[in-house]
């Protein structure tokens, strides 16, 4: 049969080669060879556009297989072995087939899963195959990475072995499961059970020495900071997630000079496996410019942000350390100046840990001479918390 293009965007989204009726019948499977060596799979439907002795195949299917319009291939029928070729569990990689339409939206995977399932019930699927995959009003590109073939103790009826077998090509049956995998560098927010754990670096550094730190009689005040800012970071984000857990963002350190506050900003920084801390001295933040102290905190938080919409929930964690905060951050209402800009830069920063687009990548330690208008503004829950 001669290789030809898919007739409709809707038949695209099907995943099937498209075949005249005079050849074949809808829900057959075929075996496509292009060469001695290389074979592909595909379920088929009929269209009345479709030439007869052609076979059509949408832009994923020819680029998985190597074809291009025009081109001989040799079709056989194909009949998969249902005790041995029914999918158990199939791993997907995911994400936006254009990349001018990604948004930052969290998509339900065992909603997408369900929905996968029910478009694609009865086809076949072979490793590394791409297709075309639509949820939400929103096209995704998909490749299959890994294929289980379901247990055969359950189709008999029996309890289940516990054997996991790997297959290249199986059936899509209603009771299989499709598990999720974003893609990497994909700006992709999954969300549910249906999705693979992401790999994760532990936040604390593997070869940190916590007898080498360096602090000496700050030992109570240090595990209040650890248990309870760090506590929460040390388990995957889908845990916490199932869990309802908010980290901690912030941490203030105050008491006379020379008491320890800026040895142990430094420690926290070394001990944990996160980007270089950016230490920022509180009055460099101030310009004499309107609105430059407050694009200069903006510019602290740049980085955490970007990676945030790109990476999400598993985006590292940013370390921001101001010394002498009480240099910008006074009691609103309380300045002299008729400018405001301490109030202006006291919101700014506020919003920027706790606003309307919170980010929970970020970790803010700061540290104070004297204790006095924090209770205020800086210690409202989210703000500051330890």
């Amino acid at each position: 049969m001669q290789a030809a293009r898919c007739p409709t965007d809707e038949l695209s989204l099907s995943n099937c080669a498209v075949v005249s009726e005079k050849d074949l019948q809808s829900g057959q499977h075929v075996s496509v060879t292009t060469s001695p060596n290389h074979k592909f799979v595909f379920t088929v439907k009929t269209h009345h556009t479709v030439a007869a002795g052609s076979i059509a195949f949408s832009l994923p299917q020819r680029k998985w297989a190597g074809l291009s319009i025009g081109q001989e291939v040799e079709v056989a029928g194909y009949n998969f072995d249902k005790s041995k070729q029914c999918i158990g569990a199939m791993t997907i990689e995911i994400d936006f087939l254009q990349k001018k339409s990604t948004d930052s939206s969290p998509y339900d995977s065992d909603k997408m899963a369900a929905e996968f399932i029910q478009q694609f019930n009865n086809q076949g699927f072979s490793i590394t195959q791409q297709l075309v995959f639509s949820f939400c009003d929103k096209l995704f590109g998909l490749v299959v990475k890994d294929i289980e073939a379901m247990d055969a103790s359950i189709l008999r009826g029996e309890p289940a072995s516990g054997k996991k077998q790997k297959i290249d090509c199986g059936l899509m049956v209603g009771n299989s499961q499709v598990i999720f995998e974003k893609a990497p560098s994909s700006s992709l927010t999954l969300v549910g059970k249906a999705k693979t754990k992401e790999q994760r670096q532990s936040i604390i550094n593997p070869e940190w020495n916590f007898e080498k730190m360096g602090i000496g009689g700050l030992d109570r005040e240090f595990s209040d900071i650890f248990r309870r800012a760090f506590a929460s970071r040390v388990f995957p984000p889908d845990i916490v997630e199932q869990m309802g857990c908010k980290h901690v963002k912030g941490i203030m350190l105050f008491g006379p000079p020379g008491c320890g506050k800026t040895l142990m900003a430094r420690q926290i920084g070394k001990m944990l496996n996160a980007r270089e801390p950016k230490v920022v001295n509180g009055p460099e933040i101030l310009n004499k410019y309107v609105g430059e102290s407050e694009a200069n905190i903006r510019k602290l938080f740049a980085d955490a942000e970007e990676e945030q919409k790109r990476l999400g929930a598993n985006s590292g964690l940013h370390i921001i350390i101001f010394d002498e905060l009480d240099a910008i951050c006074k009691q609103r209402g309380t300045g002299a100046s008729s400018t405001g800009v301490h109030d202006t830069v006291v919101n700014q920063l506020l919003s920027k840990i706790d606003g309307v687009e919170q980010l929970n990548n970020i970790l803010v330690i700061g540290q104070f001479n004297v204790m006095l208008y924090q209770q205020q503004q800086q210690q409202h829950p989210g703000h500051r918390s330890v």
